[in-house]
């Protein structure tokens, strides 16, 4: 049997509230990216929206790396996907989930895998891992996203200056300039991702997917009209808040 392009594994905490963990595997290839796998992730991204259970989502790779980016021999092939911009919505989909989102960084994490990263909420890289926008390098141009995304965490001028040179930068380069949110041991990277994880899931579900869905909002309008639209709560108040309430916000 083929093992899958993408793990889903599940875990509940006491009250209910799941940690949900999804996988690139292909470590033979440092997780590179090509059609078959996005169809398996999109599937998993498709079925977590919809799953009211799923209070959290971690990304990662299995074996060495994060993800090495785009299998530049699936583009070699002429190997496609299902539509033309097929992998670039399923980017979208992952920073439209209305979960919180981490991204496990770890080893390579270049282009393609940076790209998907970047959808994700918060990012969390060890010391060793090396991230890097490389199209420059292989004459590519961005379609994934990288030329919004980038800058809007980095700024315009640092993130020409990576797209540029294609320079592969440390975790503790990436968390001095913000492109992750923390740099850690190697050794700790599991014990921050899953301490963070269980803040976040220590949390209100709803109120962390309104708080989700309120930041995007705030991209679409001036910022006087966002406090309005804060304030006439557009999506509503959490269902668990009499009961919160109740237990002293616990």
């Amino acid at each position: 049997m083929t093992e899958p392009l993408v793990l889903r594994t599940d875990i509940a905490t006491a009250d209910g509230a799941g940690l949900t963990t999804l996988t690139l595997n292909r470590p033979d290839k440092l997780n590179a990216l090509g059609p078959t796998m996005f169809i398996e992730l999109r599937e998993h991204l498709d079925a977590i929206a919809g799953d009211e259970s799923v209070g959290c989502v971690v990304l990662t790779g299995a074996g060495r790396a994060f993800c090495a980016g785009h299998d530049l021999g699936s583009i070699a092939s002429g190997e496609r996907a299902p539509s033309r911009h097929f992998e670039p919505e399923t980017v979208d989909a992952l920073e439209a989930l209305p979960q919180p989102t981490i991204a496990r960084i770890h080893g390579h994490c270049y282009t393609g895998g940076l790209e998907l990263a970047l959808a994700c909420d918060l990012l969390i890289a060890s010391e060793s891992a090396k991230l890097g926008d490389t199209h420059g390098q292989w004459g590519l141009a961005p379609i994934w996203g990288m030329s919004i995304r980038l800058p809007e965490r980095i700024g315009r001028s640092a993130a020409k200056e990576l797209m540029f040179t294609s320079r592969r930068i440390t975790g503790a380069e990436a968390a001095g300039m913000g492109l992750v949110d923390r740099c850690v041991a190697d050794d700790n990277l599991d014990a921050t991702v899953d301490a963070l994880s269980s803040e976040i899931l220590a949390n209100s579900r709803g109120t962390n997917r309104i708080v989700k869905r309120l930041i995007d909002d705030r991209e679409q309008r001036t910022r006087s009209d966002a406090l309005l639209h804060e304030r006439q709560l557009p999506h509503g108040m959490p269902d668990d808040m009499a009961d919160r309430m109740s237990r002293g916000g616990r």
